[in-house]
């Protein structure tokens, strides 16, 4: 939510928001923090890592976030005042001393925790996409590579990417066929070919679905000249499946 503290001491999380989302990070130290924290409050402020979004008081939020921006300007505008030891220490200081009230005085928004079963289950979901990512996948041999049950797998995809696993495969489904439709040489294979080697039996209606994704149909796209083909980052997020891409 608009407002909210993220913190995040795991190599991935997994976090659904509204598509305007607009964020700053901020890097810590651990045993930093810690340190701050316990000079400033008195006491230790997450144990077990059991507290992990934070909704500061408005006013000590609006504060952190004027600090950080006006960090953000320096660092564009006069690069070389951050050089300086003293005035390096005094932004460090105050900055952390801000983030810590904000931390300490927060209503916590706790992640329950059936909320960190369904992170767990969304990233060995998303670990399995990437071990196969050029593989048609079908939701039974996922809910048994991963070992859930797909009633579940159903809630964690709702809740983390806004739709049930079957739509989100059948997109991913369809991303492949339109990257493959841009690597094959239309002198060696068909559309046909290509669409029914993902898993699509229903020609009429994936070309109807097929052109309301991409824009295009099936055949444009296979017979697109080499220099008009997309370039994508390497390794595309979980986004790919609804025809988002993230670096």
């Amino acid at each position: 939510m608009p407002g909210d503290i993220i913190v995040n001491t795991l190599e991935a999380e997994h976090r659904r928001c509204d598509p305007d989302l607009d964020y700053g990070s901020v890097s810590i130290p651990t045993d930093e923090l810690d340190t701050a924290v316990e000079a400033i409050i008195g006491c230790k402020l997450m144990e077990e890592s059991e507290r992990r979004i934070f909704h500061p008081h408005p006013q000590l939020m609006s504060r952190l976030l004027k600090l950080h921006r006006a960090i953000g300007q320096l660092a564009h505008d006069t690069p070389d005042i951050l050089q300086l030891p003293e005035v390096l220490r005094a932004l460090e200081n105050e900055f952390v001393h801000v983030m810590v009230r904000c931390l300490a005085d927060a209503v916590d928004a706790e992640t329950s925790t059936r909320g960190r079963r369904h992170d767990a289950i969304i990233a060995r979901f998303e670990q399995f996409l990437e071990a196969n990512r050029d593989r048609p996948l079908y939701v039974t041999e996922i809910c048994a590579a991963i070992g859930v049950a797909e009633r579940t797998l159903r809630a964690c995809c709702e809740e983390h990417l806004g739709m049930g696993p079957i739509r989100f495969l059948t997109l991913r489904r369809m991303h492949l066929v339109h990257r493959a439709l841009l690597r094959t040489d239309p002198s060696k294979s068909t559309v046909t070919r290509t669409v029914t080697d993902h898993g699509f039996w229903e020609l009429g209606r994936f070309s109807v679905a097929y052109r309301a994704l991409f824009g295009e149909s099936p055949s444009e796209t296979l017979h697109r000249p080499v220099e008009q083909l997309e370039v994508h980052p390497s390794r595309p997020s979980l986004l790919e499946a609804t025809g988002l891409w993230v670096a």
